[in-house]
């Protein structure tokens, strides 16, 4: 039971810097012309940030298991 709990608050903190990420105010940082290896930077911070998610969540629900 107290293991749901922590996964349950940690998974809630994943979407929370999620949001703070991905909202405009961050976004508009990396809103330029500029490109990385022929990629625009804002494309690399999107899916970079995504990335991160999703194996911050990932490592989560699979630690909560041991």
């Amino acid at each position: 039971m107290q293991r749901s709990v922590l996964t349950r608050q940690r998974l809630i903190g994943i979407f929370l810097i999620g949001i703070v990420l991905l909202c405009s105010p961050a976004l508009t940082i990396f809103d330029h012309a500029a490109m990385w290896h022929g990629y625009p930077v804002s494309f690399l911070y999107l899916f970079g940030v995504w990335l991160l998610l999703v194996v911050l969540a990932a490592i989560t629900v699979e630690g909560s298991d041991r």
